[in-house]
């Protein structure tokens, strides 16, 4: 199965430093701030979130710049944290700035 897709907008709330997987790939992290009104069960509701996200290459040296309180729209798929566990974050394939 290949549908591991998804797309989530917000405000980054903190960025970590850049850093390298020992092969030499740059890594880079952030925290996003999702707010929004979606329906369920016909019902508006209220969903906010917090997400971690991951980097790697060319992706995380752009990540590093983006500052606190920028709006994005994020497009990844979703993976454990590492191999042990069971915590997922979302892997970012493209940014887009709001």
């Amino acid at each position: 199965m290949n549908c591991n897709q998804t797309v989530i907008c917000g405000k980054v709330i903190e960025t970590g430093a850049l850093r390298y997987t020992p092969a030499g790939v740059a890594v880079a992290e952030l925290k996003l701030n999702h707010a929004s009104r979606q329906v369920e069960a016909g019902k508006a509701r209220e969903v906010e979130c917090e997400i971690s996200v991951v980097a790697l290459a060319q992706m995380a040296e752009l990540i590093i710049g983006i500052a606190p309180g920028t709006m994005v729209k994020l497009s990844g798929f979703l993976a454990k944290k590492s191999r042990m566990s069971l915590q997922l974050v979302l892997h970012v394939n493209k940014i887009n700035f709001l």
